[in-house]
């Protein structure tokens, strides 16, 4: 063996065993049973540790939506993104790829691979994101999906949605007919429009109002039109960054009739309420939708516990704490995303698996096996199994630190959960059998990264 990882309890989704894990050229080929190592081999002990697949993050944002516009201008790339997903305990990462002004969505994937290839630390894939359905993107949908990326990325909550509805509903045809999965941000352009006039007529600009500009309204409607959609083309259908009780009952109503949808929430919703934009600096939290009620929140974990939502992304879009707090930015109009791929999986394993309000099979499902399915990905990611990439995470449980956005390795100078105390952190974070990372330290260097070339949606 290259690596054997040792007395560890080995988690997948079926359960948990103390077992053995032997690694030879990046794959697992042996669990249990008489091992040793070559020359050159290494061994860890993971006595008394918990041993998990590496994350798998479908959904970050490390390459600029619209390239130059200082706007929209993220603090991370593929590098830096890569080494906090690393130091994290996340292996894999799912970039949300942009067309070019006046390019397509296989321009996209192209630049995005080329930046990928040269900086990335760990594996990737791309989400090609259809921000025009016109002819010539609809055509370049069929040869992406034939080329391993599965995929497909919308927004109801852009202007020009509404008056494209067709040509987005054969978008998701097309995506079906190819084995893909469609990703829908789901917030009603109308309605957020409405609101932030009567906010501005009101003068209620300040940032505290910024939930107000994105209410639960609109995440319901878009979410309610998403299931709709999916129910009509067939098409898999997979709700991002879902924030609210009632968007996830909007779900509900359509899983228990048969609709292929699924959900997928962050971790902002999970440890933060509306009421932090009361404070003076509570521009920062913006994202979209916004942080909701503890109700919602409640729901959120219930959900995740109880298998009504099925995975945990970072939605990951790094800013620095001055472009968040900038003035000329209102509560119309805020920045939106923060840093988040390097606390994710510790914060949920923490607040989570520790405390008893989630097992940790379902740390596993919804971190790593849930996404590595749907996405295509499955069983190359996202479980412990021979055959598979040896993608592992060996977890500290009594490791404690408290969270500094300035001193992690994203380049993003702050982070929302700045000061919260978080117990339980990667020790070792493997990816295709080489340790990355160890101790807090990231030693895998940009370039070995891998695009994994995805197969067909499975369902969950």
């Amino acid at each position: 063996m290259d690596l054997i990882v040792r007395g560890g309890t080995v988690v997948t989704v079926g359960g948990r065993a103390v077992v053995d894990v032997g690694v030879r050229d990046g794959v697992v080929v042996q669990l249990g049973g008489e091992m040793s190592t070559g020359t050159g081999g290494r061994e860890i002990d993971a006595t008394g540790r918990v041993v998990t697949p590496g994350g798998v993050d479908a959904h970050v944002h490390l390459t600029d939506p619209i390239r130059g516009d200082p706007d929209w201008h993220w603090s991370d790339d593929f590098e830096s993104g890569t080494q906090a997903a690393l130091a994290g305990g996340i292996t894999t990462v799912g970039n949300m790829s942009f067309p070019p002004r006046d390019g397509t969505i296989a321009d996209a994937i192209e630049q995005d691979d080329a930046d990928a290839r040269a900086l990335a630390v760990t594996d990737y894939f791309l989400h090609p994101v259809l921000m025009r359905a016109t002819e010539e993107n609809l055509a370049c949908i069929a040869p992406l999906h034939e080329a391993g990326h599965t995929s497909i990325k919308f927004f109801l909550s852009f202007n020009h949605f509404d008056r494209h509805v067709r040509e987005f509903l054969t978008a998701m045809r097309i995506t079906k007919d190819h084995g893909g999965i469609a990703l829908i941000h789901c917030e009603d352009a109308a309605i957020m429009d409405c609101c932030c006039s009567l906010l501005r007529e009101a003068g209620k600009t300040h940032p505290q109002f910024f939930p107000d500009a994105r209410p639960v309204q609109s995440e319901v409607v878009a979410t309610q039109r998403a299931v709709g959609f999916a129910e009509t083309t067939g098409c898999p259908s997979y709700v991002v960054h879902l924030a609210s009780a009632r968007a996830l009952e909007a779900c509900h109503d359509g899983r228990r009739r048969g609709v292929p949808i699924y959900v997928e929430t962050r971790p902002i919703y999970l440890h933060l309420t509306r009421r932090r934009f009361e404070e003076e600096d509570g521009a920062k939290y913006a994202g979209a939708p916004p942080l909701r009620e503890q109700s919602d929140v409640d729901a959120l974990w219930a959900g995740l516990a109880f298998g009504n939502v099925d995975t945990l992304a970072t939605d990951h879009a790094p800013w620095m704490l001055a472009e968040k707090l900038d003035p000329a930015f209102d509560a119309t109009n805020l920045r939106q995303g923060v840093a988040d791929l390097e606390t994710c999986l510790p914060m949920l394993y923490s607040a989570g698996v520790l405390t008893g309000r989630i097992t940790v099979e379902r740390f596993v499902a919804v971190t790593a096996t849930n996404p590595a399915k749907l996405f295509g990905l499955y069983p190359r990611k996202g479980t412990i199994a021979v055959g598979a990439d040896a993608d592992l995470v060996v977890w500290d449980a009594d490791r404690a630190r408290t969270i500094d956005g300035a001193s992690m390795y994203s380049r993003a100078d702050y982070s929302p959960y700045d000061g919260f105390e978080v117990r339980g952190w990667p020790k070792w974070t493997i990816s295709r059998g080489d340790v990355v990372h160890e101790d807090g330290c990231v030693t895998g260097v940009k370039g070995r990264a891998r695009l994994v070339r995805r197969g067909p949606h499975r369902a969950i």
